[in-house]
């Protein structure tokens, strides 16, 4: 028998059993055996039950938001509120773009918790308003990203004196990051009107969670006009300049490396870019400051001509090794080095930086016999004191 007259003499055998009752969509199949079927029509009436399921399920948040007085933390309190967010649901995400709503997840993500209240929820609802302000849905996109006032008060969070929180400051940094992502024009329109962006940026580059946000403006932005304007605004405000200043024996230890690794990432981050997009006619200006004569001067200057600093010096010599990093193709104004066993140059370094770097190769040599001198360490066997170049 074919599969077709098969299931037709089932439903045939049910409805003879179970009357009427069993219709054409009845949710739930039942695969029966040839042997089965005598046992179904010998079977009485009576004694023979059969089990209808629903199988559509309605969200709890749904039946919530029904309440004219609902709250926004009683929707957050919800267990599956996230996952019916990223699903869009439509109840939900036409509650969350109310406009005291969009300010309450804003808030939550800015503001400090409360020092009062238990440490284990202390930050549930921040948590909880940055992956729904963050969950790519486009209408909540469309209302964060258009409307002044919701970015001026997510902007304010940079205008806290340092240090940030840094669970905040990753909030923010996240939030941020998608809408550049999602809106751009909007978002870089806005940031170039704050006067004080960069200072802001610049004065908590401490916080990894800003470092971050910095390079994402690099990274994350298009169409490639778009990011070349950016790169020329951030170079007409000297970004690579104050960055160099940040490593320095003056700043503390937290500055040092991320202002360090910026400064790498922008290097390596602007060659990729310069060698994948064909054809383009403009240089990357940031990366055109940083491999500048006077820019390697500066950065020797500060570990060679101030007070030894071991994290300063550290950091100075990871970003000249990122830009003595070997690439390809060769461009004017470079000096091409052929590696081992290869027959034609084909990788270059840029001569301003050997020019700077030259001239405090003695420098270099006295630091090695005079390195910055290391606190001893007391350990069970006795007082150590570290060699300068050893781990730990």
């Amino acid at each position: 028998m074919c599969p077709a007259s098969r299931g037709s003499s089932v439903t045939a055998v049910l409805r003879a059993c179970n009357g009427p009752e069993l219709s054409e969509s009845t949710s739930i199949i039942l695969f029966l055996t040839p042997d089965f079927y005598p046992q179904l029509t010998a079977s009485p009436r009576s004694s023979t039950m059969f089990w209808k399921f629903d199988l559509h399920t309605t969200s709890h948040i749904d039946t919530l938001l029904e309440k004219e007085d609902v709250t926004l933390t009683e929707v957050m309190d919800e267990e599956d509120v996230l996952q019916e967010c990223k699903a869009q649901n439509r109840k939900l995400v036409d509650f969350l773009v109310r406009p005291q709503c969009m300010e309450d997840l804003v808030s939550y993500i800015t503001q400090e918790p409360g020092e009062d209240m238990d440490e284990k929820i202390r930050y549930k609802y921040p948590n909880i308003s940055c992956e729904l302000l963050t969950s790519d849905v486009g209408q909540v996109n469309d209302r964060l990203g258009e409307d002044e006032s919701l970015l001026m008060k997510l902007y304010s969070f940079l205008q806290n004196e340092p240090p940030l929180n840094p669970l905040l400051a990753s909030f923010f940094s996240k939030v941020l990051s998608i809408l550049i992502s999602r809106k751009p024009d909007q978002i870089v329109e806005f940031l170039r009107k704050r006067e004080d962006f960069v200072d802001l940026m610049i004065k908590h580059i401490g916080t990894s969670a800003i470092m971050d946000l910095l390079l994402r403006m690099l990274t994350c932005i298009e169409p490639q006009q778009l990011r070349q304007d950016v790169l020329n605004w951030l170079n007409e405000e000297k970004v690579v300049q104050r960055l160099v200043d940040m490593v320095q024996p003056s700043q503390d230890e937290d500055r040092h490396s991320n202002a360090s690794q910026s400064l790498c990432e922008i290097i390596r981050l602007s060659r990729d870019q310069m060698f994948q997009v064909q054809g383009c006619s403009e240089p990357d200006p940031l990366l055109a400051t940083l491999e500048k004569q006077e820019t390697v001067e500066q950065l020797l200057s500060n570990i060679f001509d101030k007070e030894k600093n071991e994290s300063a010096i550290v950091s100075v010599i990871q970003i000249l090794l990122t830009l003595f990093e070997t690439r390809r193709p060769a461009f004017e104004g470079h000096l091409e080095i052929c590696p081992p066993g290869m027959n034609h140059p084909s990788f270059s370094v840029n001569q301003s930086v050997l020019q700077a770097v030259k001239p405090r190769l003695k420098d270099f040599h006295t630091l090695l016999l005079e390195p910055p001198k290391k606190n001893v360490m007391k350990t069970t066997w006795g007082c150590w004191t570290p060699q300068w170049g050893t781990l730990g």
